[in-house]
């Protein structure tokens, strides 16, 4: 990787190198190799560590560079293709789900779901949390809450908790008429659980997709799901589903 000159580029230091970072990944490094360490980096470049920090941090939310526990900086692999889109008639859980229940718990939701679920803030709701793995590696991880009045019929009997709770849960749901479902979608940063679900490091950045479920005028369940930003790529189609795609070939910058 060679030096450049940054003082005289009229952009910002970091996005010149940025730039200068990503042709040197195309050219110079392989899959999963380890960049050098961030004070050789800056070395070479002549640069302060924050300004590489800020072009490293550009590369990572570009899905060029991952951060790993106890390995350091690696080049990434292409984004692979995971399908977020859901059938506009059919509920978590349903037939060609690729989600994986893990467990169920109850307990008061923050005040924000707590409001689009119109539940007051003191009152627990079903919370199911799910992951997505695909080719072998953890792409989301997916909170829905669920209001005790949507699952009425719902016995703690037979699946007191666990995987078990969580499956039984997500067939009651099925006996709901579903009206319909909106989302949203905003880039944010890996809370602390999420980061070791999707083995990223905490504050790297995530796509936030929120999908509200509606039954009878009202949110019937609401469905918060995190996936690794370096690992999707979204796109909207006609119909205004959502889908991620293989990026097949990196662009040149």
């Amino acid at each position: 990787m060679g030096t450049t000159q940054l003082d005289t580029v009229p952009e910002p230091k970091y996005w010149h190198l940025r730039t200068v970072l990503s042709e040197a990944l195309d050219s110079e490094f392989s899959v999963g190799e380890i960049l050098p360490n961030e004070r050789d980096l800056a070395a070479r470049f002549g640069v302060a560590r924050a300004t590489l920090r800020q072009a490293l941090e550009q590369l990572e939310l570009e899905g060029r560079l991952q951060r790993r526990r106890g390995v350091g900086t690696t080049v990434a692999p292409p984004r692979m293709g995971v399908a977020v889109e859901s059938e506009q008639h059919a509920w978590p859980g349903a037939f060609g789900d690729a989600w994986q229940p893990i467990d169920c718990t109850a307990a008061v939701p923050p005040a924000a779901v707590a409001d689009i679920l119109e539940t007051v803030h003191d009152e627990q709701v079903l919370t199911v949390r799910r992951s997505r793995v695909t080719h072998g590696q953890p792409v989301a991880a997916e909170l829905l809450y669920i209001p005790a009045s949507s699952v009425p019929e719902l016995s703690g009997i037979d699946a007191p908790s666990g995987v078990a709770r969580a499956r039984a849960v997500l067939r009651e749901l099925q006996r709901l008429e579903l009206e319909g479902q909106d989302r949203a979608v905003e880039l944010g940063s890996a809370r602390a659980e999420d980061a070791k679900e999707l083995d990223r490091l905490p504050g790297a950045p995530v796509l936030v997709v929120t999908t509200r479920f509606l039954t009878k005028g009202r949110t019937a369940a609401l469905s918060v799901a995190t996936y690794r930003a370096d690992t999707c790529r979204l796109t909207f189609g006609d119909t205004g589903g959502v889908e991620i795609h293989h990026d097949s070939e990196r662009r040149a910058s």
